[in-house]
C-alpha cells in the first residue's frame, strides 16, 4: 500500500460536543512510524473516553480521531518492530495521540498490541483493550489478593465487569453493585450483588459482615465517593476510583491516574488467552457499520448501551 491511498476515518477538527464536531472524513493513509504498526481494521470498540477527547481531554494538535480499541490484520510494520509480521491478527490500542486518525477508520496506526490467540475472534478481541488495561492497572494498584474481600462499585460498566472477573480469578471474594442488566451474570461469576442508591452503606456492610478490605469505584461519577469512604470505615486510602476523579480528590481516595502511573497493556495477552478459553469476557451490546457511527454515538451518550459498542469498518 502506498501512502497516496485514501482511507475513511471518523475524527474532529475542533473541540466540542461529539455530535457537533465529529465527522466521517477521507484522508491519506499514513505509514507507521518506528515502534508502530498499521492494521486494516476489522473492529473498533467505542468508549466514553472517545467523547471526552472530543471535549478537550488530552488536548493536542487537530484533527484527531476516535476509537481507542482496535483489532485487525497487520499490513505495514514500522522500524524497530520485530514481534509481528504483515498478515498477523492483532488487537490493542490505536495511536490516537500521535496520528490524525485512530481506530474508527478503515486503517489504524497502533501503539500497543498483542496477537489474537487461537479461539478468539477479532470482534470479541476489539472489546478487550481498555477494560483490560484500566481494570488490571486498578486491581494491581489496589493490591488485591486472594485472602481479601473487594467491593466493585459500578460492576455493570465494562471496566467494573472486567475488574470483578480479575479479582475473582485472583481468588478474592467480591461484592458488586450493579443494575438489573448484569445482576444475574455477576452472581453466576461468583460475586455477591446489591443495587445502587439509598441504603448502599448498610447493604454492603451487611453483605460484608463489616467492611470490605478494598473498594474499586468504576461507576460513572455519581457522588458515591462519600458512601464508599464510609463503607471503608472512613479510610479513603482503601478506595480507588476510575471515574469520579474530582470527588476522589476531595475525599482523599486514590485514583487510576496516581503517581508513577504505568499503562498496563502488557496484560492484554494474558486476558486474551483467558477470553479464548471462555474464562474472561467484556460483553458486546451491539455492532455497527462505520457509516452508522452516529447511531452508536447516540446510544453511548444515552448511557444505556449495556455493553461494548463496536464499529465494523
Amino acid at each position: 500500500m502506498q501512502n497516496s491511498v485514501k482511507t475513511r476515518t471518523i475524527r474532529f477538527h475542533a473541540y466540542g460536543e461529539p455530535a457537533d464536531v465529529l465527522r466521517l472524513d477521507e484522508t491519506t493513509l499514513p505509514l507507521p512510524n518506528e515502534h508502530r504498526i498499521r492494521v486494516r481494521v476489522h473492529a473498533c470498540g467505542l468508549n466514553p473516553a472517545d467523547w471526552a477527547l472530543c471535549r478537550g481531554l488530552f488536548a493536542a494538535k487537530l484533527p484527531r480521531g476516535i476509537g481507542l480499541e482496535v483489532s485487525g490484520v497487520v499490513d505495514a510494520v514500522g522500524a524497530h518492530v520485530d514481534n509481528v509480521a504483515i498478515g498477523d491478527q492483532v488487537f490493542g490500542a490505536a495511536d490516537y495521540a500521535g496520528c490524525e486518525l485512530a481506530g474508527a477508520s478503515d486503517y489504524a496506526i497502533m501503539k500497543h498490541w498483542a496477537k489474537v490467540p487461537s479461539g478468539l475472534d477479532l470482534t470479541t478481541a476489539a472489546a478487550l483493550p481498555m477494560a483490560v488495561e484500566t481494570a488490571f492497572r486498578s486491581i494491581e494498584n489496589l493490591g488485591v489478593r486472594a485472602d481479601q474481600l473487594v467491593m466493585i462499585n459500578g460492576a455493570g460498566t465494562m471496566m467494573g465487569f472486567a475488574a470483578v472477573q480479575m479479582a475473582l480469578l485472583r481468588g478474592a471474594r467480591v461484592i458488586a453493585t450493579a443494575g438489573k442488566t448484569y445482576t444475574e451474570r455477576l452472581q453466576k461469576l461468583g460475586a455477591k450483588v446489591t443495587v445502587y442508591g439509598d441504603g448502599i452503606v448498610e447493604r454492603v456492610r451487611e453483605l460484608a459482615s463489616g467492611s470490605p478490605d478494598l473498594i474499586l469505584d468504576t461507576a460513572p461519577a455519581s457522588n458515591s465517593i462519600p458512601d464508599l469512604v464510609e463503607i471503608a470505615d472512613g479510610d479513603p486510602r482503601r478506595v480507588l476510583t476510575i471515574s469520579d476523579l474530582e470527588g476522589g480528590k476531595k475525599a482523599g481516595t486514590r485514583d487510576c491516574f496516581g503517581e508513577g502511573m504505568r499503562l498496563r497493556y502488557d496484560a492484554l495477552d494474558e486476558y486474551a488467552q483467558l477470553a479464548a478459553k471462555g474464562r474472561f469476557t467484556v460483553p458486546i451490546a451491539e455492532e455497527f457499520a462505520l457509516q452508522d457511527w452516529r447511531r452508536a454515538l447516540d446510544i453511548s451518550l444515552s448511557r444505556h448501551a449495556h455493553g461494548k459498542l463496536i464499529l465494523l469498518p
